[in-house]
């Protein structure tokens, strides 16, 4: 593996103030599956631990459930609506290649003279999303910022397919990221493979990827196998490599928040790392894979529950198509 950029200037001034979520109300079980596929809830579990996963309705788009996340953030935290001046939203299947889901956002909540932008990173979205955000602050022409991962897989799963229907499901986060006297973000790190990138991808126009012609509909096709075995090559590293560069040490961890692409997949990381397993917060027993949702999806059910303390040192990372990961180390400071 490529190790990450070794940089010792890293400087954070900004921190997590607001968070919101929303899944759709239909639920995909593990019996619906048996009705649509060759599975059963057993080969679902004990391949993935999934349980079940939510699924938007025809006529709903990632643009809506990104709103909907953001409203439910306003809701909770109603001071944090006025004078955002950025949005950046992760997402891998945007409504339409444009206007952007994050202008379609914008205009939901009427933030005047904002800066709206989409980004693809796949199941790092959400990751590389707050990286940006931060540079934004950092830069001091912007100082308060949404960062928004917002998915809707199901209607790029092909429900023929069961190595990869049972995975997937739909959702969205969001947090407001906010300048800060000291800041919350300790440390950072990002690293592409793009010669792995024909391992996950989504079909469409005709395209030649190494020496692969992709064809399709517009679904997602993984080599689950070969993901598997990077992520367990790699982002055990990679988490490593977040704590040297901040002075850590893994004891010093009160959470583990990777991507939640598959519930066996967590563990078998947590394994290498000799991480426990009672502090890792996850996403995908309730909801599937939800890509670039997942990580807000399981900050957020955990701030619900009570277990964010402010304080708490935790581990944030992304990793998935590309192959992309992308890691940070927060110090959580919201209350």
């Amino acid at each position: 593996m490529k190790q990450p950029s070794q940089r010792t200037d890293f400087v954070s001034k900004a921190e997590i103030t607001a968070i919101g979520s929303y899944v759709p109300p239909k639920v995909i079980t593990n019996s619906d599956l048996e009705q649509m596929v060759q599975t059963d809830n057993e080969w679902i579990l004990r391949r993935t631990g999934i349980e079940e996963r939510h699924q938007a309705a025809d006529d709903q788009f990632t643009s809506h459930l990104a709103i909907a996340a953001v409203q439910d953030l306003f809701g909770r935290f109603p001071s944090s609506q006025q004078d955002v001046d950025a949005i950046i939203v992760a997402t891998s299947t945007p409504d339409m290649p444009f206007p952007s889901v994050a202008a379609q956002v914008q205009k939901a909540i009427c933030a005047a003279r904002c800066l709206a932008v989409d980004i693809s990173a796949a199941c790092a979205g959400f990751v590389t999303a707050l990286q940006m955000a931060n540079g934004l602050i950092l830069s001091g022409a912007y100082r308060k910022v949404l960062v928004i991962g917002a998915e809707t897989l199901t209607k790029i799963t092909d429900y023929t397919d069961r190595s990869t229907c049972i995975l997937f499901g739909d959702g969205a986060g969001a947090v407001l990221m906010e300048t800060s006297e000291e800041g919350a973000l300790l440390a950072s790190n990002a690293v592409t493979e793009g010669t792995g990138g024909s391992h996950v991808y989504c079909t469409g126009l005709s395209k030649q990827l190494d020496t692969e012609i992709l064809l399709g509909q517009g679904n997602l096709v993984q080599n689950g196998r070969e993901v598997y075995k990077w992520a367990l090559s790699t982002i055990p590293e990679g988490v490593t490599d977040l704590l040297q560069k901040s002075g850590h040490r893994l004891s010093d961890l009160d959470w583990f928040i990777p991507h939640s692409a598959n519930l066996r997949m967590i563990e078998a990381i947590c394994e290498r790392l000799e991480f426990p397993s009672d502090k890792v917060l996850e996403s995908v027993v309730r909801n599937g894979n939800t890509s670039a949702a997942s990580i807000p999806l399981a900050l957020d059910a955990a701030y619900k529950q009570g277990k964010l303390k402010p304080g708490n040192l935790m581990a944030l990372y992304g990793f998935g198509a590309g192959l992309t990961q992308s890691g940070l180390l927060v110090k959580w400071t919201l209350s």
